[in-house]
């Protein structure tokens, strides 16, 4: 056997690389040794820039730590400082460097969306990609205040918010129409050319064109009023008052259509980010975001660039954002915004009047959710001492895993695995596993299959090893555990077991330690159990919605498979035409010919073969 007598790699030299850099403009990434990133910035000179960490005698010791650890950096040259704001969120909300401020932020928003190509358009909620044919409003802060909108369109507009396939099997009104919030389009109560009216009304004030609404509905009571039709001007005076009230309680005065109200408070190491959203002169709401602060002395002013920088990055940008303090590169900011959206944006960091009072409620309502967070912080630390004390563990445990079986009389088995950090659960780890080849019902078997796919990619290098795994179920699911850790030749992990309690009462569980086989009893007041007991209920919330998915999707297919002629593309457009196989199932004949590609031969096949 030869010795390695290759040299050793020297250590970079930062000094020598910045004599080579250009003073244009654009993006620098430093990495380790191990080819991780360690921090992505942009620059107005990357000369300069990038020499500000290799040039200068003395340095902070959190950018010293940072720069002892940096083997090799990185540039892309942009044509312009925007170029290179654009690029280091993009890069930053990508990549996720150990040193840079980032937005956890991973929800999709809501909007409220209205049909297009219909005589009886609907309004609904809408979360996901914005493909359908009609227009889209929003986004809204939350899924509450799209419900809140919509619930109130019913009340002023009586537009339907029913699906498709439940409007065209109606043979009747619906409680809707009984108590005042449908017009029953379904069975052709209102005239098109009316209803199109109230879509239209619904629409102008959806736009924030709410005055405008008002004035023709007032014009229209007075016109019915002169013609003595009064019963026609009671039911617009109905509408025109609660519109009134409305406007008089929400709207902005002095404010612009669009506007985002941003504050954020620092403490503790921890960041908060408070934002109002005004959308057409009226609130929508507020939404907090708690960004992840590697730096400690991270300014609540970087953390605000950093905040719009990536959060505005895919989504639509208001005309104004009013800021607590100005912003780093605030100037650069709003151009590239304004590129990004296509129409000017303003950030204004010196406001007075409405704005100011927007502002000082936006920093009230940061300030109140950074100390219930780091209440709630403090609450699961001493949780998690807690569990270190009672398992006997070396360290505090920094990951904790869970698993857990679903399935109904052995169908659709899903496996889930949650992860829980000192911060929380850390959704972005969880995972499921679809379980296949065993016999029906094993959970065992199920156990088996879910660990072995999950602690292969540890025993080959790959992945996180939690320092606890959590098992729901007592002995024999711990030795599935044990077994698979010990065949993968996977060591150091603590594996319990989660036992009910007979009658299945809380607080009662007991703790199986895999090592020892020995039984823990700590009892309903025990902080160790209760983070135990919140992660196992979170691992079997996580599965059962799992099984529930898998097993729809199962019978939805398969029934329609079992039809000679029915292809994924007719499967696809005959489900979404009647909103599931339930209305399927429901559709006669002559309706499942109004389906594009069925024609009577196939759709007698269908009904057939759906009722036997």
């Amino acid at each position: 056997m030869q010795n390695d007598t290759s040299p050793p790699v020297p250590p970079f030299d930062g000094k020598a690389f910045v004599r080579t850099l250009t003073s244009s403009p654009g993006v620098y990434r430093h990495f380790d040794a191990e080819g991780e990133l360690l921090y992505v910035g942009k620059a107005g000179n990357l000369k300069n820039r990038v020499g500000s960490y290799f040039l200068k005698p003395r340095m902070e010791p959190r950018i010293a730590a940072m720069v002892a650890q940096i083997a090799r950096v990185e540039i892309t040259v942009t044509r312009t400082q925007g170029e290179a704001l654009l690029l280091e969120s993009q890069l930053i909300k990508s990549l996720k460097p150990r040193y840079n401020i980032l937005l956890r932020d991973d929800k999709s928003y809501p909007y409220i969306f209205l049909s297009a190509g219909e005589d009886y358009p609907r309004l609904a909620f809408h979360r996901g990609a914005r493909n359908l044919r009609g227009r889209y409003f929003g986004p809204y802060p939350s899924t509450y205040a799209v419900r809140e909108s919509l619930s109130l369109m019913q009340k002023l507009f009586k537009v339907r918010q029913c699906e498709d396939s439940y409007f065209r099997n109606r043979s009747r009104p619906c409680l809707q129409h009984q108590i005042g919030r449908c017009t029953a389009p379904c069975v052709q109560l209102i005239g098109v050319e009316d209803y199109r009216n109230d879509v239209r009304h619904a629409e102008m004030f959806l736009e924030g064109r709410s005055n405008a609404v008002i004035d023709e509905l007032a014009e229209a009571m007075e016109r019915a009023s002169k013609e003595l039709n009064f019963e026609r001007a009671a039911t617009l005076r109905d509408q025109v008052s609660p519109l009134r009230q409305l406007q008089a309680q929400h709207h902005v005065q002095g404010a612009s259509a669009d506007m985002d109200v941003i504050a954020c408070r620092i403490e503790s190491g921890l960041a908060c980010v408070s934002v109002l959203f005004f959308r057409n002169g009226i609130s929508l709401g507020t939404r907090d975001f708690f960004p992840r602060l590697p730096l400690e002395d991270a300014t609540s002013g970087d953390v605000v660039a950093q905040f719009i920088a990536q959060y505005y990055l895919d989504r639509p940008v208001p005309r104004e954002l009013i800021l607590g303090e100005a912003i780093p590169d605030q100037d650069v900011l709003a151009e590239l915004l304004a590129q990004q959206s296509g129409h000017a944006v303003d950030l204004k960091s010196s406001v007075r009047g409405d704005r100011a009072q927007f502002l000082q409620m936006a920093e009230r309502n940061a300030r109140a959710s950074l100390t219930a967070r780091l209440a709630s912080r403090q609450t699961l630390g001493t949780r998690f001492d807690d569990l270190q004390k009672i398992l006997g563990l070396a360290q505090l445990p920094r990951r904790i895993e869970c698993f857990d079986i679903s399935h109904t009389m052995g169908e659709a088995t899903v496996a889930s695995c949650v992860v829980f950090g000192p911060e929380g659960a850390e959704k972005s780890h969880y995972r499921r596993f679809n379980i296949a080849g065993i016999t029906p019902g094993d959970d065992y078997a199920a156990m088996h299959q879910a660990l072995t796919r999950r602690f292969r990619k540890v025993a080959e290098g790959e992945g996180m090893r939690p320092d606890v795994l959590l098992i729901d179920g007592g002995g024999g699911q711990v030795a599935q555990a044990l077994e698979v850790l010990k065949t993968l030749g996977v060591e150091g992990i603590e594996v319990v077991g989660v036992a009910k309690a007979p009658g299945r009462r809380a607080g009662e569980e007991t703790l199986v330690l895999a090592d020892s086989g020995r039984e823990l009893h700590p009892g309903s007041s025990s902080p160790a159990l209760h983070l135990v007991a919140a992660v196992r209920d979170e691992a079997h919330r996580f599965a059962i919605t799992g099984h529930r998915k898998r097993r729809e999707k199962a019978r939805e297919r398969s029934v329609l498979e079992d039809v000679p002629g029915i292809g994924a593309r007719r499967r696809s457009a005959l489900l979404k035409a009647f909103g599931g196989l339930a209305g399927v199932e429901k559709a006669g004949v002559e309706e499942l010919m109004q389906v594009k590609g069925i024609d009577r031969g196939l759709a007698e096949r269908i009904y057939a073969s759906l009722h036997g």
